[in-house]
């Protein structure tokens, strides 16, 4: 039985090498690179199986996974990133991805994880299994802690980049936005945080295992 994958990533020729590896079974039909776009074309075309980055112009992938919710209920997203970070992981598992694999991962195995979350499974990178039990033994799923649910994504995104040591300018440069957008969103965080400034972030996101 042919599954049918839409593809999310904003690096074009990721997108195209993907799409030149996946099997005969597995037929990719459609793409996008940005999130709305990206939330149109999946309630359009109905993929069996969304392959979704999780960083993205226009909001993260977990943005991608609300918005076609609002229209879709059983659509399955698996999650394929360059990042294992605690936050990551937890932000797109817990608005419904049913799996997260890293691109260091092999085309087939990509194809398997693919097929795997089709069948109804979750599916996760084996240098993820450990963090993803550990992380969800002693919190809910989708919660790291109660204030992180207070953030935004794109707080959530700018909170993760600026405590692990970036700039102002590079983490704007990293989700294309301006450097007053991330002083006004390092602002929202450490007001909704109760912190008072960058090294008592990058302590809270470290306690939290964010970084």
């Amino acid at each position: 039985m042919t599954i049918r994958v839409f593809i999310v990533d904003d690096h074009d020729l990721f997108r195209a090498g993907v799409r030149s590896e996946l099997p005969d079974d597995l037929e990719v039909v459609g793409e996008a690179s940005d999130v709305d776009p990206a939330v149109d074309l999946i309630v359009e075309r109905r993929p069996d199986v969304v392959l979704l980055d999780v960083h993205l112009p226009g909001g993260g992938g977990a943005a991608v996974v609300r918005g076609v919710r609002k229209h879709i209920d059983e659509q399955i997203f698996l999650a394929l990133s360059a990042s294992d970070a605690a936050d990551d992981v937890v932000s797109v598992v817990r608005a419904g991805a049913r799996g997260y694999i890293t691109k260091t991962a092999s085309s087939a195995e990509v194809a398997a994880a693919i097929r795997t979350v089709a069948a109804g499974e979750a599916v996760f990178s084996p240098r993820l299994a450990g963090f993803v039990l550990d992380a969800f033994s002693s919190v809910p799923i989708g919660q790291v802690d109660p204030e992180f649910d207070l953030l935004t994504d794109r707080e959530r995104e700018v909170l993760r980049l600026i405590a692990r040591g970036y700039t102002y300018r590079e983490t704007g440069e990293e989700l294309f936005i301006s450097i007053k957008t991330v002083e006004t969103h390092v602002s929202n965080v450490l007001r909704k945080l109760q912190l008072s400034n960058r090294n008592e972030l990058t302590r809270w996101a470290a306690e939290r295992r964010l970084i």
